[in-house]
């Protein structure tokens, strides 16, 4: 069975990537890419699509008919892998149709835009699944973000590149220009795949 391609459809044809879309394109059309409600937007809205089905599984015990079907890397790579790219997807998308309405917007990056709704995404499953828990899914990385925020603000102005606001919409000069940012957060990315794929063999195991 392959499970990336499965629950990529899940992911994308789900009830919750259409509610973030459409949330995302109506906080965009109003309100702007540089407010406020966007950078709120971005990890809170990124969770919504697919950061919390491998906890459904393993709370319901689903996973116990599953996983046999499609073993464990597979498993637990594909619902990393489709977390992370609806997360970034959606971003992108609602970018995308508010450029479309107003092309004064179109000044953005779209790789860094869904690399950072990527970034967020799969930061959710990973609180979600080391918390077990759907609110720190929700929640979590909507904490992470405003504490990176304000290190970057008060405490630590000279590392820029702490604040994930730089991560989508760099106001200031990265070493290697976007493509030092693209390097920084795939390298995060990557580091949270490891701890999510370290995190759910543990609790795979313990069933």
């Amino acid at each position: 069975m392959n499970s990336f391609e499965t629950d990529l459809k899940r992911a994308f044809f789900s009830v919750n990537f259409l509610a973030g879309l459409v949330m995302e394109c109506v906080i965009l059309r109003w309100a702007g890419f540089s407010s406020d409600i966007y950078q709120i937007s971005v990890p809170v809205l990124a969770s919504l699509p697919y950061s919390t089905p491998w906890l459904n599984e393993y709370q319901s015990g689903f996973i116990k008919q599953y996983l046999p079907r499609c073993g464990m890397a597979s498993y637990i790579w594909g619902k990393f892998l489709s977390c992370g790219i609806s997360g970034g997807t959606l971003h992108v998308a609602a970018y995308f149709f508010c450029s479309w309405w107003e092309p004064g917007e179109s000044s953005g990056n779209y790789l860094l835009i869904f690399l950072s709704g990527m970034f967020w995404a799969v930061v959710s499953a990973t609180l979600a699944a080391a918390a077990d828990s759907r609110y720190v899914a929700y929640g979590g990385s909507f904490v992470l973000f405003y504490t990176l925020v304000i290190f970057a603000e008060r405490y630590f102005k000279a590392l820029y590149c702490l604040d994930p606001r730089e991560w989508y919409a760099p106001e200031h000069a990265w070493v290697l220009g976007d493509t030092g940012i693209v390097l920084m957060l795939a390298g995060v990315i990557l580091i949270s795949g490891i701890i999510y794929s370290q995190v759910l063999k543990k609790r795979i195991m313990a069933i």
